[in-house]
């Protein structure tokens, strides 16, 4: 005779009573954060009995277990450090197994490179820009006073100086990760800070420079000007008005023109270089009516940004495209 048997009719004999000590093969993850919290799956024999499960003396929790006792999950408690993890049945106490509790990375220290501009006046409010590493929601002090933080990133911190009495001061960059004095400080200036309010004329230099320029503006005495790195000759310096002799560039560049004095830096505009011109072909026609009127021609290269004269009077250009010029010939 057949006889067809359920499996839900063998689910109480599956329980498989152990009469020993329950038996732990490996726990896994075998490591987790010290918070606790992780899910843990512990392997072995006669573990569908389980009362307790330790992480060293903490208790954990347990959440299920199959009915033939080789697995078990738990919840891992709070922790440091490595510990013993062991499951309690009615008939004893497991051997250990090792979990161990991990140690979030510190966050590191702020390491503070530069700070741009290095002086300012004495009444503060002025921008600046620390650079660096580390720097993302950083607080500033300078000397003690703290600055007013617009923006900050892992790499950059912008903000407004604080008031402060003159000086050379400590800048501190202060983060989660500790806390970093940006080399050199800051120094406050007693004397008013320059003002530019005409940047410079001209803004255009032929690369070997030599040309006159001026920057008009209040506070400007004692002013040191450069364009880029190259410091400018000053000829004549009256406090509101600076004249002096545009140095040398290089042709096709555009750099920062920075007026500086005791009471602090500011721009003072841009200057570009320029190529000379070379005319490679002449004017054409070569004559032409008193009245003029004509259409002129002169070829050659460097001509961006050109001007045509006959005699004193400036002529109409009509098109430059850098190499040719045409326009139309004064009376």
């Amino acid at each position: 005779m057949n006889a067809t048997v359920h499996a839900a009719s063998l689910a109480p004999s599956l329980t498989l009573p152990w009469p020993l000590p329950p038996v732990l093969f490996v726990d896994s993850p075998n490591a987790g954060p010290a918070a606790g919290g992780d899910t843990v799956t512990l392997t072995g024999l006669g573990l569908n009995a389980a009362t307790q499960v330790h992480f060293g003396s903490a208790p954990a929790t347990i959440v299920s277990g199959d009915v033939l006792g080789f697995s078990l999950v738990v919840v891992a408690p709070p922790g440091s450090g490595t510990v013993a993890v062991t499951v309690t049945t009615p008939n004893g106490t497991s051997n250990p197994v090792a979990y161990t509790y991990l140690v979030a990375s510190p966050t590191p220290a702020p390491n503070p490179a530069a700070i741009t501009p290095v002086s300012g006046p004495v009444a503060g409010g002025i921008p600046f820009v620390i650079t660096g590493t580390g720097l993302a929601g950083a607080s500033v002090t300078f000397g003690g006073a703290a600055a007013t933080v617009l923006a900050s990133a892992p790499n950059v911190i912008a903000g407004l100086t604080p008031a402060h009495a003159a000086g050379t001061v400590p800048v501190v960059v202060t983060t989660v990760g500790g806390s970093a004095s940006v080399p050199g400080g800051f120094t406050y200036l007693s004397s008013a800070p320059p003002v530019v309010t005409t940047p410079i004329t001209p803004v255009v230099s032929i690369p070997a420079g030599g040309g006159v320029f001026t920057i008009v503006g209040t506070g400007l005495t004692g002013a040191t000007v450069t364009f880029g790195t190259t410091t400018a000759t000053i000829t004549t310096n009256t406090g509101t008005v600076i004249t002096g002799i545009i140095p040398a560039g290089t042709a096709g560049t555009t750099v920062p023109v920075t007026v500086t004095t005791p009471g602090g830096t500011v721009s003072g505009g841009t200057m570009t270089y320029v190529a000379v011109p070379v005319v490679t072909a002449t004017v054409s026609p070569s004559s032409s009516i008193a009245a003029g009127g004509g259409v002129f021609t002169i070829a050659g290269t460097g001509l961006t940004g050109a001007t045509v004269t006959f005699g004193t009077t400036t002529a109409t250009i009509t098109t430059n495209t850098g190499t040719v010029i045409t326009g139309i010939i004064p009376a």
